[in-house]
């Protein structure tokens, strides 16, 4: 048995013992190339820490060998090293062949930091030194792509994929599906995944396809794609959400509903689920399930509005207005911005015969739903009732304003003009 079969037989069987001592005796002798090796096979396993000591020994030994160079700061990045391996990577010298390999282990380094500029920068650079490389064009194409130039990007792939239809394990036609679909056009992106599905339908690419169908208007082939999916991963979790809106497009709400629990189910924590929850339990006419299932969202964010707004609606349709107000009393300084949650403050309050705070309430609301027809008729009915004619007379202006063919709202403003000529 060879040397490095024996270190992949002490890995797979788990005896660490052994593997250390043969690693020691292995770190002394002058193998450069079974080292070499030995450290891929311990990247392979995720025996990290062991090969980039391996790589610190090859160094020492070839310390102006520039692939080790970039060998082991792509160890002391995944090892979260990150200066270290940016002192590796800028010592290798652009008479180096390997030297637009660095700039492209560079631009990764600095997109990973968040350093945009920096890793296009060096993308450029190595674009201009080896323009016909396939790798270099992939790497340009990922960094549009990361940066939302989803145009510019396609044009890159489509290219690399007439050439060499794959990189490394990626295959092409994935990423042209993925960009495509990242700039909304889902049309042109649906071939593409359809070859994909033929060739190799793996989770990611059925969702992909999935979506590229919803968004194109198709929900009638987005759910048994997606039912194809969940059969395959049960906890692919995104699935859910997507079957169920492709559902409820359909009209069928009820089934909407039950594929959203039935993905609660397997994650109860996914405050996203539970709105929609929520709304399809409105929609087939369950409002106690679907305040459980909007109030288990608050709980897991408090400050989800749009499950705050949601429950605080259903309360105001159902006249609940003591839960109302006590819902809308937690973080009152967040939402008291919110214009639709005042309103229904200011139902509450005057339904409750709390005119004062109604009247304030209705003040707040009317700052940001001046052009909301039902509310200003609430509004103006509200101020008429405590003989506030005069604001109401406003009020009822901005309501013909938007809606001349109101008689009742017209004749009552020609009524009070007549009354003050």
């Amino acid at each position: 048995m060879g040397k490095l079969q024996e270190i992949e037989r002490q890995i797979i069987e788990g005896d660490v013992t052994s593997l250390q001592r043969t690693l020691e005796a292995l770190l002394a002798s002058t193998d450069f190339d079974l080292l070499y090796d030995t450290a891929g096979l311990l990247i392979d396993y995720g025996f990290l820490e062991e090969a980039d000591r391996i790589y610190e020994v090859l160094l020492l030994h070839l310390p102006n060998e520039a692939q080790l160079k970039i060998d082991r700061a792509g160890i002391l990045l995944e090892l979260g090293q990150e200066d270290e391996a940016l002192l590796l990577l800028t010592d290798i010298s652009i008479e180096d062949e390997e030297y637009v390999q660095s700039l492209l282990a560079l631009a990764d380094y600095y997109q990973m930091t968040g350093m945009a500029e920096a890793a296009l920068a060096k993308i450029q650079e190595a674009h201009k030194l080896a323009p016909h490389e396939p790798v270099v064009r992939f790497a340009y194409a990922e960094l549009l792509l990361n940066a939302g130039k989803y145009g510019e990007a396609i044009q890159y792939y489509l290219e690399l994929l007439e050439e060499v239809g794959q990189i490394g394990p990626i295959d092409l036609l994935s990423r042209v599906a993925e960009a495509y679909n990242a700039g909304a056009a889902y049309e042109e992106a649906i071939p593409y995944y359809e070859r994909l599905l033929e060739k190799s339908p793996t989770p990611d690419i059925i969702f992909g396809a999935a979506f590229a169908y919803f968004q194109s208007g198709r929900p009638e082939r987005t759910v048994p794609l997606l039912t194809d999916l969940l059969e395959m991963d049960p906890d692919y979790f995104s699935a859910y959400m997507l079957a169920g809106e492709a559902l409820s497009s359909t009209g069928d709400d009820k089934g909407a509903y039950e594929l959203f629990k039935r993905g609660i189910r397997r994650d109860e924590f996914d405050k996203a689920l539970q709105l929609a929850a929520g709304k399809s339990a409105l929609k087939i006419g369950l409002p106690e399930q679907a305040e459980v299932h909007l109030k288990e969202a608050l709980v897991l964010d408090p400050e989800y509005v749009e499950a705050l707004i949601t429950l605080a609606s259903l309360y105001n349709e159902e006249e609940k207005d003591e839960e109302l107000l006590d819902l809308l009393s937690y973080q009152q300084a967040t939402n008291e911005g919110i214009p639709l949650l005042n309103a229904f403050r200011a139902y509450s309050y005057e339904r409750l015969e709390q005119y004062n705070d109604a009247y304030k309430a209705y003040r707040k609301a009317y700052a940001e739903l001046q052009e909301e027809q039902e509310f200003l008729g609430k509004y103006a009915n509200f101020l008429l009732e405590e003989g506030r004619r005069e604001e109401a007379i406003v009020i009822v202006k901005k309501l013909v304003e938007l809606n001349p063919d109101d008689a009742n709202w017209r004749d009552f403003l020609e009524t009070s003009i007549d009354e003050e000529v």
